[in-house]
């Protein structure tokens, strides 16, 4: 699972159309130019406004202009920042794209499918839930320390100043919550008691073991003895005088005001415009038109699937079927880690081995790093199994991929080589570093987080392991196709709980059934598809779709069809809709078919 910045890219569903009308009249060359250079000049502009508006995301991209602040939680801002978001669409749609290249026209037609996208997140009030057990603000700020760089005296001072404005930032949250709790935008009663958890758990420790003293265990040497010592007591000095007060009256106000109003249903139904709401997040993370009912049958057909390739697994491993396999499992120690560290490097033995292998499926390559670091132990009980957290496009930061090495002795160790592949490469760290750095796209192209494209390709990627020749053992096979699995199973999930009105317990039922998940994964799958409504959706249609466009240019480029130059139109082009991405691969197969281009090998 990648997790997003704070800035989310999102789409608005429908094609879009890239061919001028064949009636158009002539456009004279200089007032295309002129044009263009003014798409481009408010693409700047509203990219720039973006940093501005989040500096968390600036940082993460290592432009630390906004270094030393937070981002607007206020209502007022939000607001504010609609009626921004409307002039910027007003000043794109009337942008006249005739005579425009097909790169620069979608360039103006994503953007307004992204702006249009804000304006009706707004209108649906989503921005009033900020506190839930999965990414919630208290979370996000406490977390988000490990991606703020510290190499000099400046950026430990910009820190300091993040640090003494946390008070205000959640003075903001505690007034949108109360306004959600007003308009009835409340998430579910028994998560929201897990954050208050999650805020005493934050807001406890004291000093050095805070945190949000990490940065003071590993000054730079640029940072004189004189400011190390200025520094590391103003920084202790706000810990406990503004952070944590802060962590506290917030814990407070969520465990005596917010939890009694949470809602008593799982299901995003339960709130005032709940089905408008999940066929929005359906719409956004999918980038189809597929209803949820096409899609919980659709889940429900690969769930039965997938359990035959594991049926025949369990039945060369001497088991009559699959329920007998999976009880067998469970009771395995060796299908356990054995220690906090054993999980670590089981996910880098993994990610080294494929390194070498990537120019066998790709031409374009990851120019950098990627590390395995624990999950952090204040979010320990609710993270999911493993998350990726990209870098900076400049490499300064490496990709990092957070492992949950909680509860070890209870984490079923089959599914690390799938899921390293999943979060590092070639999966999440392969195409966002990829992507960002790509040279003919503007940034909010380089940046764009269209979610069922990114996760979509990083569950793909994760049977390229298969056809590179991993998974040499079967039970580790066995747990890449216990992955694929539960992909499958969140169509049935999601749909189930927030569509066709599930019980909690429904869910873990289904779960138990159709999973290898160990109980540490359910429970906390569970709740993740209960707090991000249609999210879960994006990985199998995503994957399913590049399968798809795989299988439409194998059959049409014959023996001239060439993985490597497949794979990397996929990621040349940065994330994108699902249906944008199959016109791209019908236009490439196009051109591929008209250059009668020379066979390349292909890899097996």
């Amino acid at each position: 699972m990648k997790i997003l910045p704070l800035l989310i890219c999102a789409s608005l569903l429908g094609s879009v159309t890239l061919a001028s009308s064949v009636n158009a009249a002539p456009v004279e060359q200089t007032d295309v130019a002129t044009r263009v250079q003014a798409l481009n000049s408010l693409l700047a502009e509203q990219w720039q406004h973006t940093l501005q508006n989040s500096p968390e995301f600036a940082t993460i991209l290592g432009d630390l202009r906004y270094n030393d602040r937070w981002s607007d939680f206020s209502l007022a801002h939000a607001a504010a920042e609609n009626k921004v978001t409307a002039d910027f669409l007003k000043r794109f749609e009337a942008i006249d794209t005739r005579g425009f290249s097909d790169t620069d026209k979608l360039n103006q037609q994503l953007m307004v499918r992204q702006l249009k996208d804000s304006l009706k997140s707004y209108d649906l009030k989503l921005f009033e839930m900020p506190l839930e057990q999965m990414s919630g603000v208290h979370l996000q700020i406490a977390g988000f320390v490990s991606s703020i760089p510290f190499d000099n005296t400046k950026e430990y001072e910009d820190y300091l100043a993040r640090l003494k404005a946390v008070p205000k930032s959640f003075d903001q949250v505690i007034a949108l919550a109360r306004q959600g709790m007003a308009d009835k935008m409340m998430p579910p009663k028994y998560l929201l008691e897990k954050v208050v958890t999650q805020i005493d758990g934050i807001a406890s420790p004291a000093g050095l073991d805070s945190a949000f003293a990490e940065p003071l265990k590993h000054f730079p040497k640029s940072v004189s003895p004189a400011d190390q010592k200025r520094l590391h007591d103003a920084i202790l000095a706000a810990i406990d005088q503004d952070v944590r007060p802060a962590y506290r009256k917030l814990g407070e106000f969520v465990a005596k005001d917010y939890v009694p109003h949470g809602r008593a249903e799982p299901g995003i139904w339960a709130l005032p415009n709940g089905d408008a709401i999940y066929r929005f997040d359906v719409q956004q993370m999918t980038t189809t038109d597929q209803t949820p009912e096409q899609i919980h049958q659709l889940g429900l057909a690969e769930v039965k699937r997938i359990e035959g390739e594991m049926t025949k697994i369990a039945k060369t491993q001497g088991y009559a079927d699959l329920a007998s396999f999976r009880a067998a499992l469970k009771k395995d120690p060796k299908t356990f880690a054995t220690s906090r560290e054993d999980i670590l490097n089981r996910y880098r033995g993994y990610l080294a081995q494929m390194q070498p292998e990537l120019p066998k499926l790709f031409g374009l390559l990851p120019k950098t790093r990627v590390v395995v670091m624990p999950v952090e132990p204040f979010r320990e009980k609710e993270a999911p199994g493993a998350e990726y957290h990209q870098g900076t496009p400049d490499g300064s930061r490496p990709g990092q991929i957070f492992v949950n090495t909680g509860d070890f002795a209870h984490r079923n160790v089959l599914d690390i080589e799938s899921t390293a592949y999943h979060e590092g490469i070639p999966g999440h760290h392969m195409q966002i570093s990829i992507a960002q750095t790509l040279p003919k796209l503007p940034p909010f192209r380089q940046q764009a987080g269209y979610t069922a494209y990114i996760e979509g390709w990083a569950l793909y990627a994760e049977q390229l392991g298969k056809e590179i020749g991993f998974y040499k053992d079967p039970l580790s096979y066995y747990g890449h196709l216990g992955d694929e699995l539960l992909r499958a199973d969140r169509l049935v999930l999601d749909t189930g709980v927030h569509y066709k009105h599930w019980t909690r317990q429904q869910m873990v039922d289904f779960f138990h059934a159709h999973s290898s998940q160990d109980e540490p994964g359910v429970q906390a799958e569970t709740d993740r598809y209960v707090t991000w409504p249609g999210q879960a959706l994006a990985y199998k249609t995503g994957e399913l779709k590049i399968l798809e466009l795989r299988a439409r240019a194998q059959k049409a480029l014959g023996d001239r069809f060439d993985i490597r130059a497949f794979h990397d139109e996929i990621l040349n082009g940065g994330a994108l809709p699902l249906d944008v991405l199959d016109s791209r691969v019908n236009d490439w197969i196009a051109a591929m078919k008209a250059a009668k281009a020379p066979v390349r090998p292909v890899a097996k």
